[in-house]
């Protein structure tokens, strides 16, 4: 196993552990800088202390008296270390008569404890080298100061640090207690707080783990799970990760809904399209069988007459459905500039021939000629469709107008509308209105490609009827012209 996998699997894998441990670690870590920083401090302020104490010692041992003696000639006046206490160091080091001295409690008061060689070395070393701390060989450490009382002799006075190394032993065993107990404390309480604060994050999990349980492979599907209001708080990062969720539940929810209606259409969709199909094979095989059976030429033309017939509309129904399969799939269209008008006028010129019976008008822009990107011949069958429909749904005398604007084009007609259950669902594929209005045959799909084409040219289309006036709007968008070679 590599090290880098070894250190990966020791890392803590929860939020939770790895938010105490932070805490706990940030602890620790002021801990132990306010500890050494507490340290440091009262070990100056208290060798400070010590370093004063010991200048007064010297002061006193030098201070005004009966005289002074001088160590090589034994002149002068004597230094006084009586009113000194414990533990103080005294000695003459240099060009002298070296000496030196600690007193010590014999049990019946402050007595001399005369310093070795060794140690009066280590004393002269340290005041050589201008040390103000020196160990002392028998005795410890020590703090020292020296003043000169004759040529090239110096007076060392030292009090010991055995007090101070105490003191900051102390302080130093209680910091470490104190800090075991933040970090104890840090951890219990980081470890309560943490999982409280988090708790609504549970609750956002719970809910993820409740809509994964779901079955949501197929069927109609209904995710009513949701993150309760109250952890939805924007303000908050659980409540930002709450709404994300309901979001895209919502979102789930919708696509999950329209892939269901997609596959029920889809259903629906090969069912009609079975039925419409059926019924011109089925007369296709009832003509033959009548052909076979009676062989008088009559018959054979009448059989004939009827399986070209049905084949002629089967094979327009399967050229439709492969439209709306080559626009489902998003083949593109022809991109070519479209005259709206003049296509307009066509399709109404072409109407008036197949419906005398009907009012036929155009209404045309009065800037002139309105002028697409598109498919001609698409648009064309939009038109026609369209005029188809108001034809085959409308009694004789009714008006059907075709107005063109920069905006597209719509057809408008005085008949007795749609029924309003049909509305929604016109351009729907296969739709049909009511049987008793039908003046001719038609699969349904006329309004479905209309909305198709119009869709794959980027454009909309609308309904609006009422009884005494049906208008279907279709906008397109004028799109950059073509480039010319």
């Amino acid at each position: 196993m590599s090290g880098h996998s070894r250190w990966q699997r020791l890392v803590p894998r929860t939020l939770t552990t790895r938010l105490v441990i932070t805490a706990v670690a940030l602890v620790a870590v002021v801990s132990a800088l306010v500890a050494a920083a507490t340290t440091v401090a009262m070990r100056d302020y208290l060798t400070g202390r010590l370093d004063t104490e010991v200048v007064d010692a010297l002061t006193r041992a030098t201070g005004p008296g009966p005289g002074f003696r001088d160590p090589r000639t034994g002149a002068g006046r004597a230094m006084d270390f009586r009113g000194q206490r414990v533990g103080t160091l005294a000695a003459l080091v240099g060009e002298c008569s070296q000496s030196g001295f600690v007193l010590v409690d014999s049990g019946s008061g402050p007595t001399d404890d005369p310093l070795s060689a060794e140690a009066l070395a280590s004393v002269a070393e340290a005041v050589d080298d201008g040390a103000r701390e020196v160990q002392v060989d028998g005795h410890g450490s020590y703090r020292i100061h020296a003043e000169t009382v004759a040529d090239g002799c110096d007076l060392v006075v030292g009090l010991p640090l055995t007090d101070v190394d105490a003191a900051v032993t102390s302080l130093v065993r209680w910091e470490a207690a104190l800090a075991l107990l933040g970090v104890l404390v840090a951890g219990t309480a980081g470890t309560v707080v943490v999982r409280r604060q988090l708790r609504p994050l549970n609750e956002v999990a719970r809910t993820a783990h409740a809509v994964a349980e779901l079955p949501l492979a197929s069927g109609a599907i209904d995710i009513s799970e949701r993150v309760p209001e109250r952890l939805t708080d924007p303000r908050t990062e659980t409540g930002q990760v709450g709404a994300a969720l309901n979001v895209l539940l919502d979102h789930v929810e919708s696509s999950l809904e329209a892939r269901h209606r997609s596959e029920q259409q889809v259903r629906q969709f090969v069912a009609d399209a079975s039925h419409e199909l059926r019924t011109p094979l089925t007369t296709i095989a009832g003509y033959t069988e009548l052909a076979r059976r009676r062989e008088d030429p009559e018959t054979t033309r009448t059989a004939l007459a009827k399986v070209e017939e049905e084949s002629a509309r089967m094979t327009a129904l399967v050229e439709d459905l492969l439209l709306l399969a080559r626009l489902d799939a998003g083949r593109p269209l022809l991109r070519e500039p479209v005259d709206l008008t003049r296509l307009a006028v066509e399709a109404v010129t072409d109407a008036r021939v197949l419906a005398p019976d009907h009012h036929w008008r155009v209404e045309l822009p009065e800037g002139g000629p309105v002028e697409i990107v598109g498919d001609q011949l698409r648009l064309h069958q939009v038109l026609t469709n369209l005029l188809t429909n108001a034809r085959k749904y409308t009694p004789a005398g009714t008006t059907v107008t075709v107005g063109v604007s920069p905006h597209g084009f719509e057809v408008r007609d005085d008949g007795p509308g749609f029924p309003p259950d049909l509305v929604g669902t016109a351009f729907e594929r296969f739709t049909r209105g009511d049987a008793a209005r039908h003046r001719e045959g038609g699969a349904g799909l006329g309004l479905s490609l209309v909305k198709a084409i119009v869709s794959a040219h980027g454009g909309t289309v609308t309904l609006d009827s009422v009884p005494g006036e049906t208008r279907i709007a279709v906008a397109l968008p004028r799109g950059p012209r073509p480039a010319t070679t």
